[in-house]
């Protein structure tokens, strides 16, 4: 699915990527209607994050000419450690806060 959105759908890698974002965020916005069950939107999540990675993993390492951000692999995974370094601190300081 990863590849169709990226590829053959005319989206591109950022555009598959924010698809896929976009749909998760539904997801997260369904949580809060009772009727869906939540086990439900745990799976469908669960199954989207395959194509959510794989876009955003080729948007941070094609080249530039295919639609990409050229990082490189070392590149990608150093923005994606300053993401995950973020989100942590975010989770921290909102935890200190609330206690």
């Amino acid at each position: 699915m990863g590849d169709f959105l990226s590829d053959s759908s005319g989206l591109g890698y950022a555009g598959g990527a924010l698809l896929v974002t976009g749909l998760l965020a539904v997801l997260v916005a369904l949580m809060k209607v009772p009727v869906v069950p939540n086990v439900l939107l745990f799976w469908i999540a669960f199954v989207l994050t395959r194509p959510l990675g794989a876009t955003a993993g080729d948007f941070l390492t094609k080249p530039v000419a295919k639609g990409g951000l050229d990082l490189g692999t070392a590149g990608s995974s150093a923005v994606l450690l300053a993401l995950l370094l973020g989100l942590m601190a975010y989770a921290q300081v909102r935890e200190r806060r609330a206690g």
